[in-house]
């Protein structure tokens, strides 16, 4: 009976004690509290001269982002002695709510790596004052709070960047899916430069692929070619539409350049790539040939991949591409009209190329026809004997032809 006594005394001390404790913590939390709060100017003043002391990227701001960075720390800093003073109280995990202090283009311009650069540095002048700001035997409790707000500030700016991050890379997506859908469409106005700037994109030469979609998710194939072209230093903007990929390269050296980096993550078939063109503009001609092509492409089973939309004008003729059609007039008809080149021609492919009997039906001798065939090959650019430039050019003069039937 004695001992149970004996024990609920001691027990009883023990509290007394507890007690007196905390009431001695909080009293010297307060007194901490009211020195941290008369030092705030001058810490935040010495936070930004360390900073213009430490950090380059600072001295490179803007004096006005500068002065954003300054109400930013010196907010940092009210916000720690604001939850200093009820740490003890079970206070939450602290929030960075403080950062809203920044306008948006501020956030958009520091990274996180930078946030953190300024926590540290708020963090650094705090603690190198720590004896003159702690009340009499609080430099402990100061420095454990120190220690957890700022890891716990670290975690929640951390999430913060992570959340954004996200936000933007769903509306990086959408405004990648219009301006793709829109050069594919042809409803190019000054609009679709605003969204390619909000993209960052900023190069040329620009060209455009089309192929069919590989088995993997759209969107990993999308972000794979997001990844390569940062990689790369390209820019890329990329869109699935039903089984077709359609991807913008700009900035590559040559074509055969940005077909290199994309064409491995195309799906199995036919590739084909749109001509070059020097703006984002521009580009809506680009991949309406790159699509014109695709469509077309099962014309010709051996072309290569990938293949030159403009290697494939006859066929994408045939399967009704108006733009071709024209280009074949323009290339092949209009500058042999009027001329003996034309007739020449017509008669050379009519007689399965055969120089000889071509010779016998104009009436003059084979070196005529050699020299004829080698001037329409300088106005067309294709060669009337090699098999593929034979059959450009044979689409090419029926549809003259039938271009002046039309016009009569």
């Amino acid at each position: 009976m004695r001992e149970r006594s004996e024990r609920a005394s001691r027990h009883g001390d023990v509290a007394v004690e507890a007690g007196e404790r905390s009431i001695d913590s909080d009293r010297v939390r307060q007194d901490t509290t009211r020195r941290l709060e008369r030092a705030m100017g001058a810490l935040g003043t010495a936070a930004m001269a360390r900073m213009d002391d430490r950090l380059m990227w600072f001295r490179a701001l803007s004096a006005e982002d500068r002065s954003w960075v300054g109400l930013v720390a010196q907010a940092g800093i009210a916000a720690f002695v604001e939850w200093f003073q009820h740490a003890g109280e079970g206070r939450p995990t602290p929030s960075i709510e403080f950062f809203g202090t920044a306008p948006r283009e501020l956030k958009r311009s520091i990274s996180l790596q930078q946030t953190v650069d300024i926590v540290r540095i708020v963090v650094e002048v705090v603690e190198a004052q720590t004896g003159e700001l702690a009340a009499p035997g609080g430099e402990d409790q100061l420095q454990q709070a120190m220690l957890r707000y700022t890891r716990d500030v670290a975690f929640a700016a951390a999430q913060v960047y992570a959340r954004e991050a996200e936000a933007r890379g769903a509306w990086d997506a959408r405004l990648e899916a219009l301006i793709v859908d829109a050069l594919v469409r042809g409803e190019v106005d000054d609009g679709l430069h605003s969204w390619a700037a909000a993209l960052g994109w900023t190069s040329s030469p620009i060209v455009v692929l089309a192929g069919q979609t590989p088995d993997d998710d759209p969107q990993a194939v999308i972000d794979g070619l997001r990844d390569r072209g940062r990689r790369s230093g390209l820019d890329m903007l990329a869109g699935v539409q039903g089984g077709r990929l359609i991807v913008i390269v700009g900035g590559a050296d040559s074509v055969g350049a940005a077909a290199k980096h994309v064409v491995p993550r195309f799906g199995p078939g036919p590739i084909v790539i749109g001509p070059e063109v020097n703006d984002l503009q521009a580009a809506a001609s680009s991949a309406r040939a790159a699509i014109a092509g695709l469509r077309a492409a099962a014309g010709w089973p051996d072309a290569p991949r990938p293949v030159h939309a403009e290697d494939l004008l006859a066929e994408r003729a045939i399967d009704g591409d108006t733009d071709a059609r024209n280009q074949l007039i323009e290339n092949v008809y209009v500058p042999l009209t009027g001329t003996p080149l034309l007739d020449t021609l017509a008669t050379y492919l009519e007689q399965g190329t055969s120089l000889e009997a071509t010779a016998r039906l104009l009436f003059v001798h084979p070196n005529t026809v050699r020299y004829r065939l080698r001037k329409i090959t300088e106005l067309t650019g294709y060669q009337p004997t090699e098999g593929r430039s034979a059959f450009t050019l044979q689409v090419g003069l029926i549809l003259g032809r039938l271009s002046e039937t039309v016009a009569t």
